[in-house]
Formats: C-alpha cells, sequence, structure tokens
C-alpha cells in the first residue's frame, strides 16, 4: 500500500510539473459522507469542539485507503478539511443559511456602494469560520500524523466572495455604473486580500496539504493553490480583465502558479486564463457547449493538466482522441464503490492504449 501511494505521488508530480509524459491519470474517489451529514452539521458554524469532527475527517480518509487497496487507481489520499462556499463571506460578517440536506450558503450583507465601503477586511485569527479550520486540521493531524497529506477548505476568489457579499442583481449592475464601480473594486480588493492571508497562513502551518481543492484529485503541496472561478461565466470579457483578472494574476505571481476550478459557462473567458502567470491546472464542469472548448483552447504539452470529474466515458474517449498531442488528463470517478471502479478503471486504461496505437 505505501509503495502504491509513493508510485502514484511520483506520477501525478510529474504530471502536474510537466515531466516526461507517460499516460493519462484516472484516480477514483469512494462514496463520502458529506459535511452536512454530520450530527452536528458544518464544524465551520458551530461552537462545539472541532475535535468533534475528527472521526468524520478520519472516516472519509481510510475510506480512500480501502479503495486504493483494493483498485490500482491513481489517487493519493488525503484527508479533506471539506467546507461549504461560506467561509470568506461569513468572515466578513454575512449570515449563513443551513439547508437540511445540503451545503450552508452565506446570505447577501450590504445592498448598495455606501455599505460595501464600510465593510473592513477582517482578521482570520477572529473569524469562527477560518480559525475552526486551522483547529481541525490541527486536530486530524494529532489523530493521524503529520505525514497524512491533508485536504484543503473551500477556496473562492475574492471576487466570488464579494459576490456573496453584495447583494448579487445590484453587485452586477454596480460593476457597469461609473459611479460604483471603484466601490466594487474596493470590496473585491478586500476580500482577495483576505484569502491571500487565509492561503499563506495555511500553507504555511499545514505544509502537507494537497494544493487542489476541487475535485478531490491530489495535487503536490509545493504546487501553488487551486481556487474557484465561478462568477465570470456572468459577464464580458472587458468585466473580467477589468475586475477578476488583477488578483488572479496577483495570486498566481504571489504563489508561483494557480490552479482553478470553474463551473460557469465562461468559455468567453478561456484565452483570458492564458493570460494567468504559471496556470498549471484546470477543473471546468461541463457547460451548455460541452467538454470540447477545453482542448480548443487549452491543449498541447504547454496547457494546464485538465483534471476532469463528473463526466462520462463518450466525452473521456472523445477528449483524449480530439486534443493536441500533449495534452494532459486526469480524470476521476466520484462516488466510486470498488468493483464499479476496477471496471471502470480497466475500460478507461484499455480505451486509452487503443486511442494511443490508433494516433501513432
Amino acid at each position: 500500500m505505501e509503495r502504491r501511494m509513493k508510485r502514484n505521488e511520483e506520477f501525478l508530480r510529474n504530471m502536474f510539473a510537466k515531466g516526461p509524459f507517460e499516460r493519462h491519470g484516472y484516480c477514483c474517489e469512494p462514496p463520502i459522507v458529506g459535511i452536512c451529514e454530520h450530527p452536528d452539521y458544518d464544524f465551520t458554524l458551530s461552537e462545539k469542539p472541532v475535535r468533534n469532527w475528527v472521526p468524520w475527517v478520519v472516516e472519509n480518509y481510510e475510506r480512500q485507503l480501502r479503495l486504493l487497496e483494493e483498485v490500482d487507481h491513481d489517487n493519493v489520499p488525503c484527508a479533506r478539511m471539506t467546507t461549504g462556499t461560506h467561509i470568506y463571506a461569513a468572515a466578513f460578517g454575512c449570515e449563513v443559511h443551513r439547508f437540511a440536506d445540503s451545503n450552508a450558503c452565506a446570505l447577501p450583507l450590504v445592498h448598495s456602494s455606501d455599505e460595501a465601503d464600510g465593510i473592513e477586511e477582517p482578521d482570520i485569527w477572529k473569524s469562527p469560520a477560518l480559525y475552526r479550520i486551522f483547529e481541525l486540521a490541527r486536530a486530524v493531524e494529532t489523530e493521524l500524523g503529520k505525514n497524512v497529506y491533508l485536504g484543503p477548505p473551500d477556496i473562492q476568489s475574492g471576487f466570488d466572495t464579494a459576490a456573496l457579499i453584495w447583494e448579487k442583481s445590484d453587485f452586477l449592475c454596480s460593476i457597469m455604473l461609473d459611479e460604483t464601480k471603484d466601490s466594487v473594486k474596493r470590496l473585491v480588493t478586500k476580500c482577495a486580500g483576505l484569502l491571500k492571508t487565509f492561503i499563506t497562513e495555511f500553507r504555511k502551518e499545514f505544509p502537507n496539504c494537497s494544493a487542489c481543492h476541487c475535485p478531490s484529485v491530489w495535487s503536490p503541496p509545493e504546487m501553488a493553490p487551486w481556487l474557484s472561478n465561478d462568477e465570470c461565466g456572468a459577464f464580458s470579457q472587458d468585466v473580467f480583465v477589468e475586475f477578476c483578472l488583477p488578483e488572479l494574476q496577483d495570486l498566481a505571481e504571489t504563489f508561483g502558479g494557480l490552479g482553478m476550478h470553474c463551473c460557469a459557462d465562461a468559455e468567453h473567458q478561456f484565452e483570458l486564463f492564458k493570460r494567468i502567470p504559471g496556470f498549471y491546472g484546470f477543473n471546468r464542469v461541463a457547460a451548455s457547449k460541452g467538454w470540447d472548448p477545453l482542448t480548443e483552447h487549452f491543449g498541447g504539452p504547454e496547457a494546464p493538466v485538465h483534471v476532469l470529474a463528473w463526466i462520462d466515458e463518450e466525452a473521456i474517449v472523445r477528449l483524449r482522441q480530439n486534443a493536441p498531442a500533449g495534452t494532459r488528463f486526469i480524470f476521476e470517478l466520484m462516488g466510486a464503490e470498488c468493483d464499479d471502479a476496477k471496471s471502470w478503471l480497466s475500460r478507461m486504461r484499455q480505451t486509452d492504449e487503443s486511442s494511443d496505437q490508433a494516433r501513432g
């Protein structure tokens, strides 16, 4: 088992570092216990001791270990600090709505530019939604040891957090108006500052944490962090360049690159993503145009590694066949029981070999 994990680390390190290409990657994720399924719900929203959530983290980690022991796939198990998307907005003072059977979400705190300008960047150590993530990570390390890889919490761009804090319709209108757009930029700057501080401090204390937050494919801790960039599908390229791109470029320059998750209808922004220095990993969810635009914009050996989950087998085969030479993929099967994972892995590797032979 230890040998298999070490082999997978080396394989994925080589994949993300753009070393000599060996093959595409195939990872399997077992069914996990979601944060909203915990008896005490989300640990970032509770006043109960974080040790109550250690068994939840450990159980999900052990499920990954058991699956890897039975199925020879390419992932590396991580003890994940999974959270909802609300954590940074909650740090600014947003109320958080709890659902009975889903992750919590932040509710808007401000409804005008004047209110937005009154918001101050918070101290991460005074925000339970953030400092409890540190507390849980410490408790998990005490339980499992510092050699076990952790998984990061949700990482939202500062712009996306600002879009949660500011009531969405007024926020989007304020972007377009000369008299209010500077207020948008000021709030985004505060949210981006909080995110950078959080990532810096978390990576400093937990250097053994996977860089990728979505999906659950292990990314080497020494690589730059990943974040969610989801609001960018709602507006033009000019707006993206003015309000979003500076933050992404700053993060990339700070951490030596950037990985990204994007579940928006954002193909019109893809060429602009290329302006992000060291953009090395990309997860996107199929939008209205499907998967094909990925390789139209990001193909070849210099493109980011495509880390794709929630994707059907037909789309996997088509992407591999149509991608420019040198394009790298890591595909992940989510919620995989052992027999299903073995069957999927066998089919994927067989069709991968057939595709390579046909192209060779």
